[in-house]
Formats: structure tokens, C-alpha cells, sequence
């Protein structure tokens, strides 16, 4: 089989990064298309915006399985068939549930290592995150390590990348 191709979407919050996305992927007509989710219900928001996020996916003609996989990301590689296409929602919100967990440069390396499998199996692999680095770095330290962390991860990205797009009031640009 042919090496699937790997698009990038970023943006701000509410962007439009998950519909273009969604839209994105429903059109190359994948074997079956997988929802790879990173968030989890820790409040009421997080509660509406996982919920919102299902809603919409429920009113396409398109079935899509859904992983919850906020942490261990290199797990969902079982999971997935020849062909299917992928939506990973999101990095930033991954690595935040993963910040703490342990060894983040195993971790990084782990991720990079599962996005090489996940493309030998799948026709397209689509991944979200969120634009972040608009501010200056922060003088807190823990949100200099995050911001630091997620600037690495998303070049690292973008470099592996077939296609990278930001989205900014719904409309997107393409960078690469």
C-alpha cells in the first residue's frame, strides 16, 4: 500500500480548525473515518465543547469511529485499518494531558514514531492543534515549558507534513 499523506491544521480557538478538518478528510473518501480524540471532561466547557464536537460529526451523511485516546497516544496504532482516514483533535490539548506523565522527550519520540506507523497503514492522516505561540513567552515556567514544547512539536510536524493549513475566521491558508 502507498504511504498515506499527513495534513497539519492549526489556528486559534474556534477557528474552524475542526470543520475544515472533518470536511477535509470526508472528501478523500476513506475505507472509514476515524476521530482520534485528546480532550477530556474536567469541566463544564471542556463538557460542551467534547459534546458540540460530537454533534457536528452525528449530522454528516459519514460514519465516524471514535477513539478517546488523551494520553499514550503510540496506543490507538492497533486500532487502525488499511485505509482508514485519521483525525487526531488535538496536540496542544494531548500534550497538556501528557506534560506531567513522565519523560516528555520519550514521549515526543513516541509520537513521532506512532504518526510513522499510523502512516503506513492509513490513507490520510489528518492532525489539529491549536495556535498557541501568538503570545510572547510566559513568565510562568510551566507555561514556558508548554509553549516551548508545543512550538518544537508543531515545526517538527509541519516538516512531516504533506500539507499544512492555519485557519483564522473560518477561512484557511496553506502554508505547505
Amino acid at each position: 500500500m502507498v504511504r498515506g499523506k499527513l495534513i497539519f491544521i492549526t489556528g486559534g480557538v474556534r477557528s474552524g480548525k475542526s470543520s475544515f478538518a472533518e470536511h477535509y478528510l470526508m472528501d478523500r473518501l476513506a475505507k472509514r473515518n476515524v476521530y482520534i480524540a485528546s480532550g477530556v471532561a474536567v469541566d463544564s466547557e471542556m463538557k460542551e465543547r467534547i459534546k458540540r464536537h460530537q454533534l457536528d460529526r452525528e449530522n454528516y451523511s459519514v460514519k465516524w469511529v471514535t477513539f478517546e485516546q488523551p494520553q499514550h497516544f503510540e496506543q490507538i496504532v492497533s486500532q487502525i485499518q488499511r485505509g482508514d482516514g485519521i483525525l487526531w483533535d488535538c496536540v496542544t490539548t494531548w500534550l497538556a494531558n501528557e506534560l506531567y506523565g513522565g519523560q516528555i522527550e520519550e514521549i515526543e519520540k513516541k509520537l513521532y514514531e506512532a504518526i510513522d506507523e499510523l502512516l503506513e497503514k492509513a490513507k490520510l492522516v489528518v492532525i489539529v492543534s491549536n495556535e498557541v505561540l501568538d503570545e510572547p513567552l510566559s513568565n510562568y515556567e510551566d507555561t514556558a515549558l508548554y509553549q516551548s514544547w508545543i512550538g518544537r512539536i508543531h515545526q517538527k510536524l509541519v516538516a512531516m507534513a504533506d500539507h499544512a493549513f492555519e485557519m483564522e475566521y473560518g477561512l484557511s491558508h496553506q502554508w505547505k
